[in-house]
């Protein structure tokens, strides 16, 4: 059994598809699909599935509780488009802000409470980086879209990106593929805006392997994805669907910033409870 989030309406043709194709290949696969990462996460801890395609942060939180448990997860495959990931904080191109110093006394705007992209990381990088305290050396103004999803979504992105157009804020942060794409889309104006920083590296989603779960059964799942070919007709629009063109091999190794950002903005603590006061899912 496999969990995942309804973000979308598209999440039941993708894993419908994920199904029927596991098992064409001997692999009998069912799904369950939650309304948020946080009871996905703890279903992992109570025998409810054996995998869960899970969010960055939904990630921290799994091996938080893993190890207060004695246990351990596993980053089983991840898709080409979630690792080495940056976000960009984003101002208008004649803003007369010109460094992160130019923050102070300004309003930021940022995504969901719970965006690892658009909140998290990068109230991270402008307190590690840019030595600004939020509420203190600046305001924070978050957009909170779909509590629970993670930032899966991009409504809140593209809401604090219509707002620093407007001048309600003095810019706003977002994934750097969604800068790209918001300009694409016209939401963001060609050329009407540059990048003021970029954090660091980070991966994104990974299917994450339950405690206790079969050794042979896990491999034989990892193999399958694996193997799905992006020449292969019936089984690219499965994976454009759900935004790749490769699966690859999962790795821990890219969560680091999201790690100190979890404790440090106070969202989980180090045995994976929740500790925001005002996140709603």
């Amino acid at each position: 059994m496999l969990g995942a989030v309804a973000y979308a309406p598209k999440v039941v043709t993708i894993w419908e598809g994920f199904k029927t194709y596991l098992g064409e290949r001997g692999f009998a696969m069912d799904y369950i699909l939650y309304s948020n990462y946080e009871t996905q996460v703890q279903a992992q801890f109570t025998g409810d599935i054996a995998f869960a395609w899970n969010s960055p942060l939904a990630w921290v939180r799994a091996d938080r509780m893993a190890r207060a448990r004695g246990q351990a997860v596993q980053s089983l495959v991840m898709r080409d488009t979630d690792q080495d990931l940056q976000s960009v904080l984003v101002v208008k191109a004649d803003s007369p802000v010109q460094s992160l110093a130019d923050l102070r006394g300004r309003t930021v705007g940022f995504g969901a409470i719970d965006s690892p992209q658009a909140t998290l990381i990068p109230l991270d990088h402008l307190q590690h980086e840019g030595g600004l305290v939020p509420g203190k050396d600046y305001e924070v103004r978050r957009f909170d879209v779909l509590g629970g999803k993670h930032g899966d979504h991009i409504g809140g992105e593209r809401d604090a990106a219509v707002a620093m157009l407007a001048g309600e804020v003095a810019a706003s942060w977002m994934i750097a593929g969604n800068h790209r794409a918001f300009a694409k889309e016209g939401t963001l104006p060609a050329g009407g805006t540059r990048v003021l920083a970029t954090t660091g590296l980070y991966d994104h989603c990974t299917m994450t392997v339950s405690p206790g779960v079969d050794a042979a059964a896990t491999k034989r799942f990892a193999e399958l994805l694996l193997a799905m070919d992006w020449n292969d007709a019936k089984v690219r629009p499965l994976l454009e669907l759900e935004g790749l063109k490769q699966w690859r091999e999962g790795r821990a190794g890219g969560f680091h910033l999201l790690e100190r950002a979890a404790t440090e903005q106070g969202f989980y603590d180090e045995r994976g409870h929740i500790v925001a006061a005002d996140y709603r899912y």
